[in-house]
C-alpha cells in the first residue's frame, strides 16, 4: 500500500501508526460503509467526479471507480489482523498489522484511515524477486500481494525463495508461466511495436494504470483504451494457465469492465495472448464475441564482438 503520492505520507504515519488513502473525498464515511462494495461505488462514484469537476480536476469514471474502489478496500475490505507492505520511499517496505476499524481526519492528512501496528521487521526491495517488485511498484494505491506470501513470509524470515515457480493451482505448464511471467513487463514496455498499439492505447492517468487494473475477481493484465475512446480492451495473459480458465477469466473481467467502469457509449472487447497456438481456447471463442486470440513470437540473435 502506498501512502500518499511518492510515499510523501509515510513518515506521518510510520509516527501516528496509522495508514490512509484520500483523493479529495471529503466525506465521512464511518456510517457509509456497505457490505457490498458495488453500492457503495454506486453511491460515491458521481459525488466524487462531481467534486473533481468543481476543483477543475479533468478525470473520468474509469479513476473515479478505481478511487472509490481503493477507499473502499481500505476502509472495509480490509480486515483487522490483516497485513500490508507500505513503501517508505527509499527502498524498503515496512510492514503493517491493521489493528482496528476505520475512522476520518481532515486535511491536509489522508482522510480515510485504519490504525495498524508497525512491524519492526521491513523487507528491502532488492531483495524481492521480480514479480513482487513489479507488483508493488504499481501506481495503484493498493494493491493484492497475497498471491505472494509465501515469498513475504521467507523475505521476513531471511530466506531467499525461488523467482520462477507459480503456487497458482490453475497453473497446468510451470515451464511455461516461468516464460510468460515476463510477458506482461515486456508487453508494457514495448507496446509501441505491437499491432495493438495501431487502435489502443495502456490506461494511464494521473493516479492509475491500466497494467494490473483491480477488479473485484482479481487484477487485469492490462486494460487499454481505444484511441477514439470509445472502447476498452481487457487483456489476458495465458500464463501456462488452464485454456478454459483463462476464458472464463477474460469474460468475468469484461463483465466489471462494463458493468462498472465502461461509460454508457463505450464498447468492451477481450484479447487473449499465449505463447503458442491452443486449440481449446479457438474453440471456446468460436462462440464468443469481442475476444480476439494471439500468440507471440520470442526473436534474438548473438552477435559475433570478438574471436
Amino acid at each position: 500500500m502506498h501512502l500518499g503520492r511518492q510515499a510523501s505520507c509515510a513518515q506521518e504515519c510510520f509516527e501516528n501508526n496509522f495508514v490512509g488513502v484520500d483523493f479529495s473525498m471529503d466525506i465521512n464515511l464511518e456510517n457509509d460503509l456497505p457490505d457490498n462494495p458495488k453500492e457503495f461505488n454506486k453511491k460515491f462514484v458521481p459525488i466524487l467526479l462531481e467534486k473533481w469537476a468543481a476543483a477543475a480536476r479533468v478525470t473520468s469514471k474509469i479513476t473515479a471507480s478505481l478511487a472509490c474502489g481503493t477507499i473502499y478496500t481500505l476502509s472495509k475490505g480490509i480486515n483487522i489482523g490483516d497485513y500490508l507492505l507500505c513503501p517508505d520511499g527509499q527502498g524498503t517496505y515496512k510492514i503493517a498489522k491493521i489493528t482496528g476499524d476505520y475512522f476520518y481526519q481532515v486535511a491536509p492528512h489522508l482522510r480515510h484511515c485504519r490504525p495498524v501496528a508497525w512491524l519492526s521487521k521491513s523487507i528491502r526491495r532488492e531483495d524481492m524477486s521480480e514479480k513482487l517488485r513489479r507488483v508493488t511498484g504499481l501506481p495503484m494505491t493498493v494493491c493484492n500481494v497475497t498471491p505472494h506470501a509465501e515469498e513475504i513470509n521467507s523475505l521476513v524470515e531471511g530466506i531467499s525463495s525461488s523467482p520462477i515457480t507459480s503456487t497458482d493451482p490453475i497453473v497446468e505448464d510451470p515451464s511455461e508461466f516461468a516464460l510468460e511471467k515476463h510477458l506482461e513487463d515486456f508487453l508494457i514496455a514495448n507496446w509501441n511495436q505491437t499491432e495493438l498499439a495501431q487502435n489502443y492505447d495502456i490506461y494511464k492517468d494521473e493516479e492509475f494504470s491500466g497494467q494490473q487494473f483491480p477488479t473485484d475477481t482479481g487484477p487485469i493484465d492490462v486494460l487499454a483504451i481505444s484511441k477514439d475512446a470509445k472502447e476498452l480492451l481487457v487483456i489476458e495473459l495465458k500464463k501456462g494457465r488452464a485454456s478454459d480458465s483463462v476464458v472464463g477469466q477474460i469474460q468475468r473481467y469484461m463483465g466489471y469492465i462494463k458493468e462498472e467502469i465502461a461509460e454508457d457509449d463505450q464498447k468492451v472487447k477481450g484479447v487473449i495472448i499465449a505463447f503458442e497456438d491452443d486449440l481449446k481456447i479457438k474453440r471456446a471463442l468460436s462462440v464468443t464475441q469481442d475476444i480476439s486470440f494471439y500468440t507471440y513470437k520470442i526473436n534474438f540473435h548473438l552477435q559475433k564482438i570478438l574471436g
